[in-house]
């Protein structure tokens, strides 16, 4: 036990004096987390921080969870207010930055494919005037007329559907992404990234409002749609998505429009990512105040580097109020940061049935 608590102190000194000694150019101020991050900046901090791209079996371009909205009502009371999200995959994390309001986030992914997904929506979100005009462009097809700026979701998206896909529309909403990212902001985009944004696209024009996760490996026959998961609740009978109403569409905008949301390239168990994440945000005085890890772990443990992960988490700034959100056995769960790292370093979490049957759901 007091081996496995050496372990972790260890590793966070290890971290903090190589990261230290690293050329990172993206400073935080001593004062705090910055109320915006320059183009420059946001660019910098996604090539720095990023590992080499790496492998999942899918494309995951829309999540599969369909109750990752019953911990909202739960973490709003335990969550401090001012601190910073972390999460994994796509579109998902949106509905948990507009409804916890984290002064920054980083979304940290095993695939480049998942930061070319955060890149195209950025540019949709930016672009866009409201939540209609966001699934106009999105799905590339004509807004309905006479849709009130009040519409709820579900009146959004039959509209939606009573629209047919325009292959004209999505041309020029490709070439408006592509221009948006590359002049407006100036991002040095490839040809890799922007085929990847591209390939994104094209998915979403060709399926529609019903594309919806593929699993490639087998699993279950059939999951929620991207609309099915918009017009969720959170199990209590409120709309939590960040297309829910206006007001938590523009919250995730201005994120968007300030540069707060980076989406970088990372193996949780990687040996520079999340550390570059966690020192970035010392160097601020900020900390992580939920990080969404989705089923990451359940791969991680398949794959014997779990205990890696859990030596990344422990040189992140946490308090005792930090947590994580975790899919486990067909539900979402909330996970204390600093429980499980305890857990950990005193043996008890060497398996991933230990960390199934934690959480507070």
């Amino acid at each position: 036990m007091i081996r496995g608590r050496r372990l972790i102190v260890a590793c966070v000194a290890i971290s903090a004096l190589a990261l230290s000694g690293t050329s990172l150019r993206i400073t935080a101020q001593s004062a705090g987390l910055p109320a915006r991050l320059s183009d420059q900046e946001f660019w910098r901090t996604i090539e720095e921080f990023s590992e080499p791209n790496g492998f999942f079996r899918s494309d995951n371009l829309v999540s599969n969870e369909d109750t990752f909205q019953y911990v909202i009502p739960e973490l709003l009371r335990m969550v401090r207010p001012g601190g910073v999200y972390l999460g994994v995959g796509p579109d998902q994390n949106f509905t948990y930055i507009t409804a916890l309001q984290p002064r920054m986030a980083f979304i940290t992914d095993i695939r480049r494919g998942n930061l070319q997904t955060h890149l195209m929506y950025k540019a949709l979100i930016e672009l866009s005037s409201d939540r209609a005009d966001f699934l106009s462009r999105l799905f590339a097809r004509r807004r309905a007329p006479g849709l009130e700026v009040t519409a709820r979701p579900d009146e959004l998206f039959r509209s939606l559907a009573a629209q047919p896909p325009d292959r004209a529309r999505y041309d020029e909403q490709l070439r408006q992404i592509l221009d948006h990212l590359r002049r407006r902001h100036g991002f040095p985009l490839d040809e890799e990234d922007a085929s990847g944004i591209t390939y994104v696209y094209s998915n979403f024009f060709a399926s529609g409002p019903a594309i919806a996760y593929s699993n490639s490996g087998g699993g279950r026959s059939r999951y929620p749609s991207y609309a099915d998961l918009q017009l969720t609740d959170d199990g209590q009978g409120v709309n939590r998505s960040y297309l829910s109403s206006e007001q938590a569409f523009s919250t995730l905008k201005t994120m968007e429009q300030n540069n707060l949301i980076v989406p970088i390239v990372g193996n949780f168990a990687g040996p520079h990512a999340l550390r570059a994440v966690g020192a970035y945000l010392r160097a601020s005085g900020a900390t992580v105040s939920v990080f969404y890890t989705s089923n990451v772990e359940q791969y991680l443990f398949r794959s014997g580097v779990a205990p890696a992960f859990y030596q990344n988490v422990a040189t992140l700034p946490i308090d005792d109020r930090s947590v994580f959100i975790r899919s486990a056995a067909g539900n979402n769960v909330i996970d204390s940061i600093s429980g499980l790292l305890k857990d950990f370093s005193e043996g008890r979490i060497t398996v991933y049935g230990d960390i199934t049957i934690r959480g507070s759901r």
